[in-house]
């Protein structure tokens, strides 16, 4: 699937630049092609009104004509230069349509018979203007004081120049596409990573939680094997098995609503109200019924909490994102240690930390503790309990609320922070 996406945006950025490309040369071409034919047109203007005597004018260096001195900036000069790129010359018929004089330039050499096919088209077409394609010339036929005066002009040198355009812009094309190719290509792998990381993740997702919905199935199926295997028993006899079969049950039932809550809160986090929520007195209340907790796992529950501090959210997502800090720090302390909670407002945030004594957590498995069933061998084993979805709830309910979830952890403990923006 990947592979088939990375494919598609390659073909379609290709398709694309090669489109643009196909109009912008196309224009181009087309530009080019209306601007050497208006300077034949009018190289043959100008040879139309050539005097026989003085022949075609002729180039003069040396700087401009000055206008203010009287000189005349006409388009003489153009024209010359003009005649110059588009080899012309002229023609002057008689009253019995035969050629009575030919004027051309030093630079235009045309034979006679040349001439007289020339003249025969163009009295055979009965058109002013056009193009003699096998003689690969271009003509412009004037009458003047009953005398037919007719210019062509060189087909090959603007041809030439087309070619040579065409040439010079397939070239940059296939240049440009091949270059934009490997831009596509590395653009391609940079755009998809993303999916392809989403992607990995919901196959890992899928098959973690295959396995762990596995695991209580596996105890529930053999369970009621065994009580299915004595039926002349009661339920007194078999309560055993089924106690065994409503503690799986229930773990089940708490891994499927995890499940569903991370789910919910995919899809519903950019529609969810928000009121303003005191957290202050939500993290207090959130630490009364974690003392008999605490305390039975001989733990020493300690709290600096600021007053007053208000955010915008769910009352009922970010108690459940405290406790479930709460509870992972108790469940990873040691007998005889400290858990302690400190709420302060640190500029327009509230920063809550939840820090514990216990074991540092290994470097590597750092960056990995939010993904969704991730347990670190150390620190996160199944034994304390739990499929090692609560810091992933956690990360996704701060993130639901514009705020922002990290750990830090070293010889003094865990530490867990979340930064939530107060409410203005």
């Amino acid at each position: 699937m990947i592979r088939k996406l990375r494919r598609k945006f390659i073909l379609t950025n290709m398709a694309l630049v090669s489109l643009v490309l196909l109009i912008v040369f196309c224009v181009l071409i087309w530009s080019n092609y209306q601007q050497l034919r208006a300077q034949n047109y009018a190289a043959m203007r100008l040879a139309l009104e050539w005097d026989g005597a003085e022949g075609p004018p002729r180039f003069e260096f040396g700087p401009p004509p000055d206008e203010t001195e009287g000189g005349d900036a006409s388009d003489g000069d153009s024209g010359g230069r003009l005649a110059s790129l588009f080899p012309a010359f002229s023609v002057t018929l008689d009253e019995n349509g035969q050629v009575e004089s030919i004027q051309a330039g030093s630079n235009v050499d045309v034979s006679d018979a040349l001439v007289e096919q020339a003249v025969e088209q163009v009295l055979a077409s009965g058109q002013t203007e056009g193009d003699l394609s096998s003689l690969r010339l271009r003509f412009l036929a004037e009458e003047r004081s009953g005398v037919l005066h007719i210019a062509f002009s060189d087909l090959g040198w603007e041809w030439q120049n087309l070619s040579a355009l065409i040439l010079t812009s397939l070239l940059i094309g296939l240049g440009a596409l091949a270059g934009f190719f490997l831009i596509s290509l590395f653009l391609a792998r940079l755009a998809v990573r993303p999916v392809e990381r989403a992607w990995e993740q919901q196959r890992q997702f899928v098959a973690d939680a295959s396995h762990e919905l596995k695991t209580p199935l596996t105890v529930i199926l053999a369970n009621t094997g065994i009580v299915l295997s004595h039926p002349e028993d009661t339920v007194r006899a078999q309560s055993k098995w089924l106690s065994y079969t409503r503690e799986e049950a229930q773990r089940m039932k708490g891994l499927v609503e995890d499940l569903l809550f991370l789910a919910k809160s995919d899809a519903q986090r950019a529609s969810r109200a928000r009121l303003p929520v005191d957290l202050s007195g939500l993290v207090t209340g959130c630490l009364l019924p974690f003392e008999p907790v605490a305390f039975e796992a001989g733990v020493a529950l300690e709290s600096r909490l600021s007053p007053g501090l208000t955010v915008t959210g769910d009352e009922g997502q970010l108690r459940r994102l405290v406790l479930i800090l709460l509870d992972n720090a108790v469940k990873y302390t040691p007998e005889g240690r400290a858990v302690t909670v400190a709420l302060v407002r640190v500029q327009e945030r509230a920063r809550l930390t939840v820090h514990n004594t216990g074991e540092a957590i290994p470097p590597e498995h750092l960056e990995h503790l939010f993904e969704r069933f991730y347990r670190s061998d150390s620190a996160r084993t199944r034994q304390a309990g739990g499929y090692g979805l609560g810091l992933a709830i956690a990360k996704s309910i701060a993130e639901g609320h514009r705020g922002k979830i990290s750990v830090s952890s070293g010889a003094g403990g865990t530490t867990f922070t979340v930064l939530l923006p107060t409410a203005k």
